[in-house]
């Protein structure tokens, strides 16, 4: 949907100044000292502090502190936790919500019990994954602005600032409901798997969640997007992610995160991983003619904007923290994904032990290969029966 106004220019009549080194042409592009030589900029910078923090930046850390009724170390160590940090302590440099945040921090120890450190995980925890949000969603802008209104890339994210105030509500309120999505369904798979206290066969020490772990990697990954432009490369990783998270989801799993040209990814039973990794291979590899692509010396020029992947996948134990996945199984399912063939999907006996017996899957075993680091371990192909004979 196209905004209902026309493109503004961000800089219409502001005059450059010739001692700022500013061309009287016109086309400069904004460098670091662009708010001192434009202050239009300074003037929208200055309404999005408003808009995004509540209010000025009227608070030095040892107010901030002194208000809160705790040490300046606490406020210090807040907000280099998460990612924004401010070396002089008597410097104006936050806001009433800034305030507020840290008064909510410190009510986490003095108020709900929790340990100092925990605190400190989740503030890192919400730094690391809010800088990444927000820089994801205002490059998404930026692409949106300078493709629909073929703008170069510095207007285009000139007129993403003159929209940010406007945008960012929405896209708060988008976040807020999805955390809580999330945090609900979190809340119901935990429910279902440790409902019953007390449950036995488990060995002593084991890791705590019995997870499938996969790894789809891409194919030739620097050979494909070799000599794309930005705007391509945006495009092709973005297919890229898109189908991979949706054919995770619909099959059950879960994205942990993508790694370059890869994607980690879980699900709760050895069925619902096995679902997830034959249809990433199928999904990402379905348009191309792999033998031919391979005779060629590789994947044939004609091939790009397809995605195929090799997949790994082993039913095991793991360590859920930090937002990412540990263990044996881990470890294994990269190697695996490492050796397998384009389009296909290796796992191991164990798993394929766990899936042996459901008509939807076959499996294939491999010669044994020498794993780095892990030894001599026995692949399996694992393969989708037609539905037509199981049925």
């Amino acid at each position: 949907m196209n905004y209902p106004r026309p493109v503004p220019d961000p800089l219409d009549d502001v005059p450059l100044d010739d001692e700022s080194g500013g061309d009287a042409s016109g086309d400069d592009v904004p460098g670091d000292d662009a708010t001192a030589r434009h202050p239009v900029l300074e003037t929208t910078v200055e309404e999005i502090d408003s808009t995004l923090l509540g209010g000025g930046r009227t608070h030095s850390a040892r107010e901030l502190a002194e208000r809160a009724g705790i040490g300046l170390d606490f406020v210090t160590r807040f907000w280099t936790t998460l990612g924004l940090p401010h070396a002089d302590p008597d410097d104006q440099y936050f806001s009433e919500n800034d305030a507020d945040a840290v008064e909510r921090a410190a009510s986490l120890v003095r108020d709900h019990g929790l340990d100092l450190t925990t605190v400190i995980t989740l503030t890192r925890a919400l730094g690391h994954t809010s800088d990444r949000l927000a820089l994801w969603q205002v490059e998404a802008l930026v692409e949106d602005m300078a493709s629909r209104y073929e703008l170069d890339d510095a207007t285009a994210r000139l007129l993403v600032l003159d929209r940010l105030a406007d945008l960012a509500p929405v896209l708060e309120a988008q976040l807020v409901h999805s955390y809580r999505r999330q945090l609900a369904a979190i809340a119901g798979r935990y429910a279902a798997e440790f409902g019953e206290i007390g449950r036995t066969g488990e060995e002593p020490g084991a890791l705590p969640l019995a997870r499938a772990v996969g790894f789809a990697d891409m194919v030739s990954f620097t050979r494909r997007t070799a000599g794309l432009g930005s705007t391509d490369l945006s495009h092709f990783v973005q297919r890229f992610e898109a189908a991979a998270r949706d054919v995770v989801t619909a099959g059950g799993g879960r994205v942990v995160k993508t790694i370059g040209d890869a994607v980690l990814f879980v699900a709760d039973t050895p069925q619902s991983g096995a679902l997830v990794a034959l249809g990433l291979a199928e999904r990402l590899g379905r348009e191309l003619d792999v033998t031919s692509a391979q005779g060629t010396g590789g994947l044939a020029e004609g091939a790009r904007g397809v995605t195929p992947v090799r997949v790994g996948l082993v039913w095991g134990r793991v360590l859920s923290r930090f937002g990412d996945v540990f263990g044996p199984s881990v470890n294994l399912a990269a190697r695996l994904t490492d050796i397998a063939d384009p389009s296909s999907v290796l796992t191991d006996v164990a798993t394929a032990a766990a899936l042996r017996g459901d008509p939807r899957f076959s499996l294939v075993e491999q010669p044994p290969r020498e794993l780095q680091g892990l030894g001599s371990v026995t692949p399996v192909q694992l393969l989708a029966t037609p539905p037509d004979v199981y049925r």
